[in-house]
């Protein structure tokens, strides 16, 4: 873990989020020399992109809408799923959960959860490793953004939101109109245009909606 703090500090810089600027996160200023200096770090030659670089414009999204209904995690227990930065997880600290518990496989996500929360004075818990096989833990609220960028994994993660969601518990997806969020089973919350980094998305402002699962 401390390894990993120090690589974020040496090679990401607390920024405001680009449509959040009242939330500051540790973040890259190009995704291509850090994406190598990560494989070099984990010594691994296909190592996915580091995701806890960026604030993704599904994560903006569903953060936003927080911030527009905080009673959707007001006094609540809450997962953010596949959490990268933790954005969207601090977004519902900051909007009044009782506790928010964040997850990734990513092993750099966990120092760059713990970093961001002290940069925003917020307390964060984390789970390690990969949820998707298991019940969901003991929440109200599950939220996740951008899920949906390969079709396995979009598979697998809508499983599991299901499970929640068959468990009670209210689970909401911010999504950039991405090829493989389905077509049925959520309803549309909220719409965005989300600025967003051109070097991980294919725009510099991006379309971005908030969805809630209903079956």
């Amino acid at each position: 873990m401390t390894d990993h703090r120090a690589f974020i500090v040496a090679h990401a810089r607390p920024l405001p989020v680009p449509s959040l600027p009242q939330i500051t996160l540790y973040q890259a200023d190009e995704v291509t020399p850090l994406w190598l200096m990560t494989e070099a770090q984990m010594d691994q030659s296909r190592l996915a992109p580091p995701f806890w670089a960026f604030a993704w414009s599904g994560g903006q999204a569903l953060s936003r809408y927080l911030f527009e209904q905080p009673q959707i995690v007001q006094e609540r227990r809450v997962l953010d799923l596949a959490c990268g930065s933790g954005l969207v997880g601090i977004a519902a600290a900051l909007c009044g959960a009782q506790a928010v518990v964040c997850n990734d496989i990513d092993p750099h996500a966990e120092a760059a959860v713990a970093l961001n929360g002290e940069l925003n004075g917020v307390e964060l818990g984390f789970i390690t490793g990969d949820l998707l096989g298991r019940p969901a833990p003991d929440v109200e609220v599950i939220l996740a953004g951008d899920i949906c960028y390969e079709k396995p994994m979009t598979e697998a993660m809508l499983t599991f939101l299901r499970r929640g969601l068959a468990q009670g518990c209210e689970v909401y997806v911010g999504d950039p109109h991405r090829t493989y969020f389905p077509a049925t089973g959520f309803e549309r919350c909220a719409r965005y245009d989300v600025m967003t980094n051109p070097d991980i998305e294919d725009a510099a402002v991006k379309p971005a909606s908030v969805w809630r699962l209903i079956s």
